[in-house]
C-alpha cells in the first residue's frame, strides 16, 4: 500500500515537474520567440504607431482645440460618445444595439449628419452613410474613401497642405479589398492623421 501510494506520489511529482517546464517555460518562450519575428512583432505589440497616438487597430476621435479650425480626420462615431459626435470613451467598446426604427437613433443619425454638413461645408446628402453609423465596437479606425475624401478639403484648408498633397496622403493609407474581392476600401484614420502631421512639419 505506502509502496505503490509512493510511487504514484513520484509519478504525481514527475509529471508536475515535466508540465510546469513545458507549460510554464518553455511554450511561453516559443511564443515570445515567434512574436518576435520580422512581419509578425508589430502586431504581437498591439500594432503601436507613432507618437502618442496609441495603436493603429483603435481608432480614436481627435478634438481640436479650435472647432472652427479642425486640422484632423475623424472616425466613425462611437455609442459611448457623450454626445453624437464623440470623442469615444476607449475604455468601453460595444455597439448601441438599436434597430433602423429606433426613434433616437434615428434623431441621432439626423444629428450627425447635419453637424458633419457643416463642419464640411457640404449639403446633407452628402456625407457618407458611415460617417453617420456607429461600428459594432464603436472603437474601429477605418472609415471609406468617400468619408476621407469629404474631410480632404477641410484638412488642406486648415493645416495648410496643398489639396493634392492630402488626397496623397489619404491615397497611401487606404487598403484595398481583401484578397482583392473581399470587403470594401478602407482608410485607416489614425495612421492618416500622423501622416498629415508628420507632412506639416
Amino acid at each position: 500500500m505506502l509502496t505503490t501510494l509512493r510511487r504514484q506520489t513520484g509519478t504525481g511529482l514527475r509529471l508536475l515537474l515535466v508540465m510546469t517546464v513545458l507549460c510554464g517555460i518553455v511554450y511561453p518562450m516559443a511564443i515570445w520567440g515567434v512574436s518576435r519575428i520580422p512581419g509578425l512583432s508589430a502586431n504581437a505589440g498591439g500594432s503601436l504607431v507613432g507618437g502618442d497616438a496609441g495603436s493603429s487597430l483603435i481608432g480614436v476621435d481627435p478634438v481640436a482645440a479650435d472647432p472652427a479650425a479642425d486640422p484632423f480626420f475623424h472616425t466613425r462615431p462611437s455609442a459611448s460618445s457623450q454626445g453624437v459626435l464623440g470623442p469615444a470613451d476607449t475604455s468601453t467598446s460595444g455597439g448601441s444595439n438599436k434597430g433602423g426604427f429606433d426613434a433616437e437613433l434615428l434623431e441621432q443619425v439626423q444629428q450627425r449628419q447635419t453637424l458633419i454638413a457643416g463642419r464640411e461645408g457640404v449639403e446633407p446628402s452628402a456625407v457618407p452613410v458611415d460617417a453617420v453609423t456607429a461600428s459594432a465596437s464603436g472603437l474601429d479606425p477605418d472609415i471609406s474613401p468617400a468619408y476621407a475624401a469629404l474631410q480632404e478639403a477641410r484638412v488642406a484648408r486648415v493645416t495648410g497642405l496643398p489639396v493634392e498633397r492630402v488626397r496623397a496622403l489619404v491615397a497611401d493609407d487606404t487598403d484595398g479589398r481583401m484578397l482583392g474581392f473581399l470587403g470594401e476600401p478602407t482608410v485607416n484614420v489614425t495612421e492618416l492623421n500622423l501622416a498629415v502631421r508628420a507632412a506639416r512639419g
